[in-house]
Protein backbone atom coordinates (compact mmCIF):
# COMPACT_ATOMS: atom_id res chain seq x y z
CA UNK A 1 0.00 0.00 0.00
CA UNK A 2 1.08 3.86 -0.91
CA UNK A 3 2.05 5.57 2.46
CA UNK A 4 2.36 4.50 6.35
CA UNK A 5 0.39 5.81 8.26
CA UNK A 6 -3.64 5.74 8.74
CA UNK A 7 -4.31 9.65 8.75
CA UNK A 8 -7.20 10.65 10.58
CA UNK A 9 -6.28 10.51 14.44
CA UNK A 10 -5.85 14.64 14.55
CA UNK A 11 -4.72 15.80 18.20
CA UNK A 12 -6.52 19.01 19.20
CA UNK A 13 -4.03 21.02 18.60
CA UNK A 14 -4.90 24.24 16.67
CA UNK A 15 -2.42 24.20 13.88
CA UNK A 16 -2.86 20.31 13.29
CA UNK A 17 -6.59 20.74 12.48
CA UNK A 18 -7.41 18.96 8.58
CA UNK A 19 -8.57 19.90 6.17
CA UNK A 20 -10.55 17.80 3.29
CA UNK A 21 -7.68 17.24 1.22
CA UNK A 22 -4.89 17.02 3.42
CA UNK A 23 -4.38 15.75 6.92
CA UNK A 24 -2.11 16.54 9.72
CA UNK A 25 -1.10 14.87 13.04
CA UNK A 26 1.54 14.26 15.50
CA UNK A 27 2.39 10.70 16.13
CA UNK A 28 4.94 10.82 19.07
CA UNK A 29 8.08 13.25 17.53
CA UNK A 30 6.97 12.64 14.22
CA UNK A 31 4.55 15.26 12.21
CA UNK A 32 2.59 13.26 9.72
CA UNK A 33 1.24 15.06 6.54
CA UNK A 34 -1.33 13.29 4.06
CA UNK A 35 -2.07 13.97 0.59
CA UNK A 36 -6.07 13.19 0.61
CA UNK A 37 -7.09 12.90 -2.62
CA UNK A 38 -6.76 9.24 -3.61
CA UNK A 39 -9.55 9.28 -6.50
CA UNK A 40 -7.05 11.94 -8.19
CA UNK A 41 -3.71 9.96 -7.18
CA UNK A 42 -3.53 13.18 -4.72
CA UNK A 43 -2.98 15.69 -7.15
CA UNK A 44 -1.87 19.12 -5.18
CA UNK A 45 -4.38 22.00 -5.21
CA UNK A 46 -4.20 25.52 -4.36
CA UNK A 47 -5.37 24.99 -0.83
CA UNK A 48 -3.42 21.89 -0.17
CA UNK A 49 0.07 24.01 -0.85
CA UNK A 50 -0.94 26.52 1.43
CA UNK A 51 -1.86 24.33 3.81
CA UNK A 52 0.94 22.25 3.90
CA UNK A 53 3.03 25.34 3.98
CA UNK A 54 1.47 26.78 6.87
CA UNK A 55 1.97 23.27 8.70
CA UNK A 56 5.73 22.61 7.71
CA UNK A 57 6.52 26.55 9.05
CA UNK A 58 4.35 25.96 12.35
CA UNK A 59 6.41 22.59 12.76
CA UNK A 60 9.85 24.19 12.23
CA UNK A 61 10.22 25.66 15.15
CA UNK A 62 7.94 23.22 17.07
CA UNK A 63 10.70 21.58 19.84
CA UNK A 64 7.98 18.36 19.95
CA UNK A 65 8.57 17.61 16.06
CA UNK A 66 11.66 16.01 15.66
CA UNK A 67 10.85 14.69 12.36
CA UNK A 68 8.50 15.22 9.51
CA UNK A 69 6.56 12.51 7.09
CA UNK A 70 4.56 13.52 4.18
CA UNK A 71 3.16 10.56 2.02
CA UNK A 72 -0.37 9.72 0.15
CA UNK A 73 -3.65 8.62 0.64
CA UNK A 74 -5.09 5.26 -0.85
CA UNK A 75 -2.89 2.73 -2.82
CA UNK A 76 -2.06 4.65 -5.97
CA UNK A 77 0.42 7.07 -5.00
CA UNK A 78 2.34 10.24 -3.45
CA UNK A 79 1.19 12.67 -5.40
CA UNK A 80 0.04 13.27 -9.42
CA UNK A 81 1.33 15.86 -9.99
CA UNK A 82 -0.29 19.34 -9.46
CA UNK A 83 -4.30 19.72 -10.54
CA UNK A 84 -3.81 20.71 -14.07
CA UNK A 85 -8.27 20.55 -14.37
CA UNK A 86 -8.30 23.76 -12.17
CA UNK A 87 -5.09 24.74 -14.20
CA UNK A 88 -7.11 24.24 -17.32
CA UNK A 89 -10.34 26.27 -16.26
CA UNK A 90 -8.15 29.02 -15.03
CA UNK A 91 -6.77 29.50 -18.45
CA UNK A 92 -10.24 29.56 -19.93
CA UNK A 93 -11.63 32.25 -17.52
CA UNK A 94 -8.60 34.26 -17.97
CA UNK A 95 -7.83 34.31 -14.24
CA UNK A 96 -5.35 35.02 -11.58
CA UNK A 97 -5.46 31.45 -9.86
CA UNK A 98 -2.69 29.74 -11.47
CA UNK A 99 -0.37 32.09 -11.15
CA UNK A 100 -0.90 32.41 -7.29
CA UNK A 101 -0.80 28.83 -6.79
CA UNK A 102 2.94 28.47 -8.42
CA UNK A 103 4.15 31.45 -5.85
CA UNK A 104 2.58 29.31 -2.78
CA UNK A 105 4.05 26.25 -4.57
CA UNK A 106 7.35 27.80 -4.76
CA UNK A 107 7.87 28.62 -1.77
CA UNK A 108 6.82 24.76 -0.63
CA UNK A 109 9.68 24.17 -2.71
CA UNK A 110 11.82 26.25 -1.07
CA UNK A 111 11.27 25.70 2.39
CA UNK A 112 11.61 21.99 2.05
CA UNK A 113 14.53 22.05 0.46
CA UNK A 114 15.41 24.02 3.48
CA UNK A 115 13.43 22.56 6.28
CA UNK A 116 15.68 22.70 9.52
CA UNK A 117 14.48 18.99 10.49
CA UNK A 118 14.52 15.32 8.38
CA UNK A 119 11.76 15.67 6.11
CA UNK A 120 11.12 12.20 4.91
CA UNK A 121 9.16 11.34 1.56
CA UNK A 122 7.45 7.92 1.12
CA UNK A 123 8.00 8.12 -3.01
CA UNK A 124 5.72 5.29 -3.43
CA UNK A 125 3.15 4.95 -6.91
CA UNK A 126 2.69 7.67 -8.75
CA UNK A 127 5.12 10.60 -7.95
CA UNK A 128 5.02 13.07 -11.16
CA UNK A 129 5.36 16.63 -11.12
CA UNK A 130 4.15 18.51 -8.59
CA UNK A 131 4.45 15.58 -6.41
CA UNK A 132 8.43 15.59 -7.54
CA UNK A 133 8.24 19.18 -5.93
CA UNK A 134 7.26 18.12 -2.54
CA UNK A 135 9.45 15.04 -2.17
CA UNK A 136 12.58 15.40 -4.02
CA UNK A 137 13.79 18.77 -2.40
CA UNK A 138 13.29 17.04 0.54
CA UNK A 139 16.31 15.21 2.92
CA UNK A 140 15.21 11.92 3.04
CA UNK A 141 13.48 10.32 -0.01
CA UNK A 142 12.57 7.26 0.22
CA UNK A 143 11.53 4.72 -3.41
CA UNK A 144 9.97 1.85 -3.23
CA UNK A 145 9.58 -1.09 -6.15
CA UNK A 146 6.27 0.47 -7.33
CA UNK A 147 7.02 4.05 -7.83
CA UNK A 148 6.93 5.12 -11.04
CA UNK A 149 8.29 9.22 -11.10
CA UNK A 150 9.18 11.95 -13.87
CA UNK A 151 8.60 15.55 -14.93
CA UNK A 152 6.25 15.02 -18.33
CA UNK A 153 4.67 18.30 -18.39
CA UNK A 154 6.46 18.69 -22.27
CA UNK A 155 3.68 15.84 -22.82
CA UNK A 156 0.90 18.96 -22.08
CA UNK A 157 2.74 21.22 -23.86
CA UNK A 158 4.43 22.79 -20.66
CA UNK A 159 8.26 22.79 -19.06
CA UNK A 160 9.40 20.58 -15.52
CA UNK A 161 9.15 23.39 -12.79
CA UNK A 162 8.55 23.01 -8.81
CA UNK A 163 12.23 23.37 -9.27
CA UNK A 164 12.76 20.31 -11.78
CA UNK A 165 14.76 22.07 -14.02
CA UNK A 166 17.45 22.11 -11.67
CA UNK A 167 17.03 18.49 -9.98
CA UNK A 168 17.76 17.63 -13.61
CA UNK A 169 20.17 19.66 -14.71
CA UNK A 170 22.65 18.12 -11.75
CA UNK A 171 21.23 14.56 -12.79
CA UNK A 172 24.80 12.25 -13.95
CA UNK A 173 25.38 13.51 -17.51
CA UNK A 174 22.55 14.18 -20.15
CA UNK A 175 20.44 11.35 -18.23
CA UNK A 176 18.46 14.47 -17.34
CA UNK A 177 17.82 16.08 -19.86
CA UNK A 178 16.71 13.01 -21.69
CA UNK A 179 13.92 12.94 -18.42
CA UNK A 180 13.01 16.49 -19.34
CA UNK A 181 12.63 16.20 -22.99
CA UNK A 182 10.88 12.82 -23.24
CA UNK A 183 8.67 13.18 -20.24
CA UNK A 184 9.57 9.33 -19.09
CA UNK A 185 7.78 7.24 -16.24
CA UNK A 186 10.86 6.28 -14.24
CA UNK A 187 11.36 3.94 -11.80
CA UNK A 188 12.51 4.19 -7.94
CA UNK A 189 16.01 2.68 -9.25
CA UNK A 190 15.85 5.18 -11.98
CA UNK A 191 14.99 7.94 -9.40
CA UNK A 192 18.46 7.05 -7.14
CA UNK A 193 20.11 7.11 -9.76
CA UNK A 194 19.19 10.80 -11.25
CA UNK A 195 19.60 11.92 -7.58
CA UNK A 196 15.55 12.36 -7.13
CA UNK A 197 15.74 9.96 -4.25
CA UNK A 198 18.12 8.54 -1.54
CA UNK A 199 16.98 5.36 -0.14
CA UNK A 200 15.26 2.27 -1.30
CA UNK A 201 12.50 0.60 0.62
CA UNK A 202 10.37 -2.04 0.32
CA UNK A 203 6.72 -0.82 -0.12
CA UNK A 204 5.83 -3.16 2.44
CA UNK A 205 8.03 -1.76 4.93
CA UNK A 206 6.63 1.72 4.70
CA UNK A 207 4.22 1.41 7.78
CA UNK A 208 6.48 0.12 9.78
CA UNK A 209 9.38 2.67 9.19
CA UNK A 210 6.70 5.30 9.70
CA UNK A 211 6.03 3.27 12.98
CA UNK A 212 9.57 3.89 13.95
CA UNK A 213 10.05 7.18 12.78
CA UNK A 214 7.77 8.15 15.79
CA UNK A 215 10.85 7.57 18.67
CA UNK A 216 13.47 7.28 16.24
CA UNK A 217 16.02 9.31 14.44
CA UNK A 218 15.29 9.62 10.95
CA UNK A 219 18.68 8.26 9.57
CA UNK A 220 18.72 5.61 12.47
CA UNK A 221 15.48 4.36 11.55
CA UNK A 222 15.86 4.28 7.41
CA UNK A 223 19.17 2.38 8.09
CA UNK A 224 17.18 -0.49 9.33
CA UNK A 225 14.70 -0.77 6.39
CA UNK A 226 16.52 0.40 3.27
CA UNK A 227 18.06 -2.37 1.10
CA UNK A 228 19.86 -2.73 -1.84
CA UNK A 229 17.77 -1.02 -4.98
CA UNK A 230 16.87 -2.98 -8.52
CA UNK A 231 19.37 -1.99 -10.97
CA UNK A 232 18.77 1.37 -12.78
CA UNK A 233 17.54 0.67 -16.54
CA UNK A 234 18.30 4.53 -17.28
CA UNK A 235 22.27 3.74 -15.23
CA UNK A 236 22.69 1.31 -18.38
CA UNK A 237 21.53 3.99 -20.97
CA UNK A 238 23.86 6.82 -20.20
CA UNK A 239 26.14 6.17 -22.80
CA UNK A 240 24.44 6.72 -25.71
CA UNK A 241 22.25 9.49 -23.98
CA UNK A 242 24.89 11.22 -23.12
CA UNK A 243 26.14 10.82 -26.85
CA UNK A 244 22.93 12.48 -28.31
CA UNK A 245 21.92 14.80 -25.97
CA UNK A 246 25.25 17.09 -25.79
CA UNK A 247 24.19 19.83 -27.49
CA UNK A 248 22.36 23.02 -26.84
CA UNK A 249 20.12 22.75 -29.85
CA UNK A 250 17.16 20.47 -29.80
CA UNK A 251 17.05 19.87 -33.56
CA UNK A 252 20.49 18.34 -33.34
CA UNK A 253 19.42 16.42 -30.21
CA UNK A 254 16.79 14.94 -32.76
CA UNK A 255 18.87 14.29 -35.51
CA UNK A 256 21.98 12.33 -33.01
CA UNK A 257 19.00 10.18 -31.43
CA UNK A 258 17.60 9.39 -35.61
CA UNK A 259 21.00 8.81 -36.66
CA UNK A 260 22.53 7.17 -33.70
CA UNK A 261 24.40 3.72 -34.73
CA UNK A 262 25.13 1.34 -32.29
CA UNK A 263 23.45 -1.47 -30.06
CA UNK A 264 20.81 0.94 -28.67
CA UNK A 265 19.59 2.88 -32.02
CA UNK A 266 16.55 1.19 -31.38
CA UNK A 267 16.23 3.06 -28.20
CA UNK A 268 17.74 6.14 -29.64
CA UNK A 269 15.23 6.46 -32.61
CA UNK A 270 12.20 5.92 -29.69
CA UNK A 271 13.69 8.81 -27.79
CA UNK A 272 13.24 10.28 -31.00
CA UNK A 273 9.60 9.24 -31.79
CA UNK A 274 8.40 10.85 -28.03
CA UNK A 275 10.13 14.06 -28.33
CA UNK A 276 8.67 14.97 -32.08
CA UNK A 277 4.75 14.14 -30.29
CA UNK A 278 5.96 16.55 -27.84
CA UNK A 279 5.42 20.71 -27.90
CA UNK A 280 7.93 21.90 -30.36
CA UNK A 281 7.95 25.31 -28.17
CA UNK A 282 7.82 22.76 -24.74
CA UNK A 283 10.81 21.27 -25.79
CA UNK A 284 13.02 24.47 -26.90
CA UNK A 285 11.93 25.71 -23.60
CA UNK A 286 12.76 22.67 -21.43
CA UNK A 287 16.12 22.54 -22.83
CA UNK A 288 16.93 26.19 -22.38
CA UNK A 289 15.79 26.32 -19.15
CA UNK A 290 17.93 23.02 -18.20
CA UNK A 291 20.76 24.26 -19.58
CA UNK A 292 20.47 27.75 -17.61
CA UNK A 293 19.68 26.10 -14.67
CA UNK A 294 23.26 24.31 -14.26
CA UNK A 295 24.47 27.63 -12.84
CA UNK A 296 21.39 28.69 -10.29
CA UNK A 297 20.54 28.28 -6.99
CA UNK A 298 17.15 26.42 -5.83
CA UNK A 299 15.39 30.30 -5.54
CA UNK A 300 16.83 31.36 -9.08
CA UNK A 301 15.79 28.35 -10.42
CA UNK A 302 12.38 28.67 -9.31
CA UNK A 303 11.91 32.14 -9.76
CA UNK A 304 12.90 31.21 -13.64
CA UNK A 305 10.43 28.64 -14.13
CA UNK A 306 7.77 30.94 -13.01
CA UNK A 307 8.74 33.55 -15.34
CA UNK A 308 8.62 30.78 -17.72
CA UNK A 309 5.40 29.26 -16.33
CA UNK A 310 3.30 32.59 -16.79
CA UNK A 311 4.20 32.79 -20.22
CA UNK A 312 2.91 29.41 -20.95
CA UNK A 313 -0.21 30.32 -19.53
CA UNK A 314 -0.52 33.22 -21.48
CA UNK A 315 0.21 30.75 -24.93
CA UNK A 316 -1.24 28.55 -27.25
CA UNK A 317 0.30 24.66 -26.04
CA UNK A 318 -0.27 24.38 -22.31
CA UNK A 319 -4.08 24.76 -22.80
CA UNK A 320 -4.41 22.22 -25.62
CA UNK A 321 -2.15 20.02 -24.18
CA UNK A 322 -3.75 19.87 -21.28
CA UNK A 323 -7.27 19.31 -23.20
CA UNK A 324 -5.71 16.66 -25.43
CA UNK A 325 -4.65 14.65 -22.43
CA UNK A 326 -7.34 15.29 -19.58
CA UNK A 327 -9.92 17.01 -20.91
CA UNK A 328 -11.15 15.87 -24.15
CA UNK A 329 -8.49 12.88 -23.78
CA UNK A 330 -8.09 12.30 -27.59
CA UNK A 331 -4.01 12.16 -27.50
CA UNK A 332 -4.25 14.51 -30.36
CA UNK A 333 -2.53 17.92 -29.58
CA UNK A 334 -2.20 20.59 -32.35
CA UNK A 335 0.43 22.53 -31.24
CA UNK A 336 1.09 25.96 -32.48
CA UNK A 337 4.20 25.98 -34.15
CA UNK A 338 3.77 22.39 -34.89
CA UNK A 339 7.53 21.84 -35.38
CA UNK A 340 10.62 22.42 -33.79
CA UNK A 341 12.53 24.50 -36.90
CA UNK A 342 9.35 26.83 -36.41
CA UNK A 343 10.52 27.61 -33.25
CA UNK A 344 13.11 30.13 -33.24
CA UNK A 345 15.72 31.28 -30.90
CA UNK A 346 13.88 35.03 -30.01
CA UNK A 347 10.52 32.80 -29.37
CA UNK A 348 12.31 30.79 -26.87
CA UNK A 349 14.35 33.81 -25.24
CA UNK A 350 11.13 35.62 -24.74
CA UNK A 351 9.61 33.08 -21.69
CA UNK A 352 12.83 34.10 -19.77
CA UNK A 353 12.54 37.95 -20.23
CA UNK A 354 11.90 39.53 -16.30
CA UNK A 355 8.52 39.95 -15.41
CA UNK A 356 8.88 43.16 -13.71
CA UNK A 357 7.05 43.63 -10.47
CA UNK A 358 5.53 39.95 -11.12
CA UNK A 359 8.83 38.34 -10.27
CA UNK A 360 9.12 35.76 -7.50
CA UNK A 361 11.23 36.74 -4.79
CA UNK A 362 12.35 33.49 -2.75
CA UNK A 363 15.74 34.80 -1.56
CA UNK A 364 15.08 34.97 1.92
CA UNK A 365 13.78 33.17 4.58
CA UNK A 366 10.53 35.90 5.23
CA UNK A 367 9.90 36.20 1.39
CA UNK A 368 9.54 31.78 1.28
CA UNK A 369 7.40 31.82 4.13
CA UNK A 370 4.68 34.23 2.89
Amino acid sequence: MSAGPTAGTNTDRPDETPTEDMLFERRGRLGVITLNRPRAVNALTAGMAAAMLGQLTAWADDDGVATVLVHGAGDRGLCAGGDIVAIYEDMLAGGEATADFWRTEYRLNALIAGYPKPYVAFMDGLVLGGGVGISAHGSVRIVTERTRTGMPETTIGFVPDVGGTLLLSRSPGETGTHAALTGAHLSGADALFLGLADHFVASGNLPALAAALETEPAEDAVERFAEKPPVSVLAGQQDWIDACYASDDAEDILRRLRTFDGDAAGEASEAAATIEAKSPTAVKVALKSLRRARTLTLEEALAQEYRVGLRFLAGADFREGIRAQVVDKDRNPQWKPASLHEVSTADVERFFEPLGDRELNLQSKEARNV
